[in-house]
């Protein structure tokens, strides 16, 4: 019957996904990445669902990519379209596969959180701080519940295919348990319907260094 029908599940395939990220997202992919993501042409970049890799129109050329994502057809067309511009694995990505690739400059995880339970995005948090070389980031992009937010906004939230939509300060709480330097922004006009985003940022630092403190004590400081 009519009603039964899930409006969501022609998302499920790639192109359909494609057009309609476009559609109410116009250029939003774009302005994320100048204003968050930050990624340079030397950089190595490990994308965790990464879909159809769509993300890579607007990366640098020359970045090192590579892109888990446990939909066969998501995977499918980003090989199909970008070809050897990335890696793409349709796996849902482990420990020993980050190992085997090295460090990473930056982990992108966007559109992600929102479709895991808490141990499901503790172990992308743990997962991204481990592949992070030295001051590299996890960038991460989500739905989001706000206080005082639109009524339109917060009902579209509902809809979404992610039943973990959270507060921001539930998203801040499972970052901070392998991070220490989270930044997190909320915004409201990234699509061109009404929407609430919350970016976290969480950098890895760059050394840890014992310093010697009065009373004889030693103390990490993280830089």
């Amino acid at each position: 019957m009519l009603g039964t029908i899930d409006p969501r599940k022609p998302l499920t395939l790639a192109g359909v996904y494609t057009s309609f990220q476009r559609f109410v997202g116009g250029n939003a992919r774009a302005r994320f990445v100048s204003e968050f993501l930050r990624p340079r042409a030397t950089d190595r970049l490990l994308d965790i669902g990464c879909g159809p890799a769509d993300i890579l129109d607007h990366l640098p050329e020359g970045i090192d990519y590579v892109g888990f994502d446990l939909s066969g057809k998501y995977i499918e067309a980003a090989r199909r379209r970008y070809g050897d511009r990335g890696q793409f694995h349709c796996q849902r990505v482990g420990a020993s596969d980050v190992g085997q690739f090295g460090k990473f400059d930056l982990v992108l995880a966007h559109g992600v959180l929102h479709h895991l339970d808490d141990a499901e995005a503790g172990h992308l948090f743990e997962l991204a701080a481990a592949a992070l070389a030295p001051g590299g980031r996890l960038v991460t992009f989500d739905g989001c519940y706000v206080d005082r937010q639109s009524p339109i906004a917060r009902r579209m939230l509902a809809w979404d295919r992610g039943k973990f939509v959270r507060q921001r300060v539930e998203y801040e709480s499972l970052a901070e348990q392998n991070f220490v330097h989270v930044e997190a922004e909320v915004r409201h006009d990234l699509l061109r319907i009404p929407y609430t985003h919350l970016i976290l940022q969480c950098r890895k630092p760059i050394r840890v260094v014992a310093s010697r403190c009065e009373g004889g004590e030693s103390r990490r400081r993280e830089s």
